[in-house]
C-alpha cells in the first residue's frame, strides 16, 4: 500500500535527486520553479514494497525558503499510481512540511475528492547540521483521515522517524539511513505491534558519464526492513 519510496528521499518534499536549472527567475528574485524524474527498478517506501519499476516525476516552485511540490509515481506493470502534494518551509537547517498523500493500486477505483477515504495527510519536522556534520533528522506523523484508523476507529498517528549521514568514498556519494515507527502503525507487518525498526540502508549515487558534456546520474540502495522480514536491492536513473 504505499510509499519508497525507497527512502529515495530524505525529505518528503525533496523528492528527486536531479534538478533542471530554474525556468522563471527575475533578477534579484528567489523565485523558482525545478522539475525532475527518477526511474526506479521498484517502489519501496518506508521499508514497505509499494510498486515494481515505476517512474516518479516532481514538480516544485519555491520562494524564499517556502515550497510547493507535486510528486508522483506511476508502474509499468498495473494501474497503480500516486500523487502527492507537499507544501513546505526551510529556513537554517530547519524545515517542516505538510503532505496530502493519494494512491491507488491494482486498478482499485478511488475518486481523488473522496478526501477523508482516499487521502492521507502528514505532518513532518527536521533539521540538516550542515556540511560540517551532515545528518538529517526527521520526523513524518499522519493524521486527521479514515485511512490511518485501527480497527476501533481510534487514529493511529503512525509515525516514522529517519536518521540520514551523507558521506563520500572514492567518487561515489553514500547514504546511510535508519528508521524507526515508535508506535503500532501502517508501517507495520500483521501480527506486529509497538516499536519497529522499519529500514536499515545504504544508498550510493554516481554520475555516469555518456558524453563528456552529458553525465547521467544512477544510484543502487540496499534496504533491510526488519519489520516486514525482508530485504530490497533497488537501482535507479535521475532524469
Amino acid at each position: 500500500m504505499m510509499k519508497t519510496m525507497t527512502f529515495l528521499r530524505v525529505n518528503l518534499f525533496a523528492a528527486a535527486l536531479l534538478t533542471c536549472s530554474p525556468i522563471f527567475a527575475q533578477e534579484e528574485s528567489t523565485f523558482e520553479i525545478s522539475a525532475s524524474a527518477d526511474l526506479v527498478s521498484r517502489y519501496v517506501w518506508r521499508g514497505v514494497h509499494t510498486a515494481s519499476a515505476s517512474i516518479q516525476p516532481g514538480l516544485t516552485a519555491s520562494w524564499k525558503g517556502l515550497s510547493l511540490t507535486a510528486w508522483g509515481s506511476t508502474d509499468f506493470t498495473s494501474d497503480g499510481k500516486e500523487v502527492d502534494l507537499t507544501l513546505g518551509y526551510e529556513a537554517g537547517g530547519f524545515n517542516i512540511a505538510v503532505t496530502d498523500y493519494w494512491w491507488t493500486t491494482d486498478g482499485e477505483s478511488t475518486r481523488y475528492g473522496n478526501y477523508s477515504a482516499n487521502h492521507y495527510f502528514e505532518g513532518t519536522v527536521g533539521y540538516n547540521f550542515g556540511e560540517s556534520f551532515p545528518l538529517t533528522l526527521t520526523w513524518n506523523t499522519m493524521f486527521g483521515m479514515d485511512g490511518d484508523k485501527d480497527e476501533e476507529g481510534k487514529q493511529r498517528y503512525s509515525t516514522y522517524v529517519e536518521a540520514a549521514y551523507d558521506f563520500a568514498v572514492k567518487g561515489v556519494d553514500l547514504t546511510a539511513g535508519i528508521g524507526v515507527s515508535p508506535w503500532t502503525g501502517l508501517y507495520h507487518r500483521a501480527g506486529t505491534t509497538g516499536f519497529a525498526l522499519s529500514t536499515v540502508s545504504l544508498k550510493a549515487t554516481k554520475g555516469l558519464k555518456i558524453t563528456d558534456s552529458f553525465t547521467l546520474p544512477v544510484f543502487v540502495q540496499g534496504i533491510l526492513a526488519p519489520n516486514q522480514d525482508t530485504v530490497f536491492l533497488v537501482f535507479g536513473i535521475s532524469l
